[in-house]
């Protein structure tokens, strides 16, 4: 129970720190930071990471989700060309999904040419590769639970008689 809400307090915020994790749940300092070491060495905790709203700096930058279909390897599954894929500095992330395509990659670039450009030239002419299908993403609107973009307020005049 404890590492399940140590988990869920650092995956919303990866910046809190230990002594404030510590009150939250009601525990030592020292048992946190044991804990959160045990799930790191357990590969529990894999990283930390964070959340960047581009579209808010002078940077540019473009994220697709890529769809991949794929010929299944004898005694590999998907694992070896997903291994192949995920190797790529430009991909982010692939995940193996059920539906009419076998993986989902999320890549980032500078430009939708230089996304379009890896996919045509490095993720397309793998031998496994049959088919990819890629959805630029053109706006956050929530990411990893937070929320992007700010609500929008009522502008309508209010009218009285």
């Amino acid at each position: 129970m404890l590492r399940e809400e140590i988990l869920k307090n650092i995956e919303k915020d990866s910046r809190v720190e230990l002594a404030e994790l510590a009150v939250r749940l009601g525990v030592s300092e020292e048992e946190v930071a044991g804990q959160m070491k045990q799930m790191e060495e357990e590969g529990i905790i894999c990283g930390y990471h964070t959340m960047i709203d581009w579209e808010k700096t002078e940077m540019e930058s473009v994220t697709a989700l890529i769809e991949v279909r794929c010929t299944l390897q004898r005694g590999q599954g998907f694992d070896r060309i997903a291994e192949r894929i995920y190797m790529y500095p430009e991909v982010k992330s692939v995940y193996l999904i059920s539906g009419g395509y076998d993986l989902l990659v999320t890549l980032e670039g500078k430009s939708l040419k230089e996304v379009s450009s890896f996919v045509s030239d490095k993720l397309s002419t793998l031998d496994s590769v049959l088919s990819t299908a890629t959805h630029f993403i053109l706006k956050k609107y929530k990411d990893h639970g937070t929320i992007m973009a700010k609500k929008s307020e009522d502008e309508r005049q209010v009218i009285s008689p």
